[in-house]
């Protein structure tokens, strides 16, 4: 009985220890352009754009392959200012 308890704590601390280096030397850092972007859009989820509401035009113009200029309940100065975020904030290589 007080083997198997001192078996189990210790693979417990084996595997917690070595699941925290796996968290450490794994770690990606997350893009956070794509959540101010959501912010920026209108937040209706129409679909109008061609993706599946607007965390998915945000989630397209954060890596590159969306277009402001298909949602249209955006206004033009919102567009405006969202492609001028995106020129300021270019997506990391």
């Amino acid at each position: 009985m007080i083997k198997a308890l001192l078996l189990m704590l210790v693979l417990g601390g084996l595997v917690g220890l070595v699941l925290g280096i796996a968290s450490i030397k794994f770690h990606v850092e997350p893009d956070h352009r794509e959540e101010e972007l959501l912010g920026m859009l209108p937040g209706y989820n129409c679909g109008g754009c061609g993706y599946p509401g607007c965390s998915g035009m945000a989630a397209a113009l954060a890596d590159g392959s969306g277009d402001v200029d298909r949602c249209k309940p955006s206004k033009p100065d919102v567009k405006a200012a969202i492609k001028q975020y995106l020129k300021d904030h270019p997506k990391e290589a």
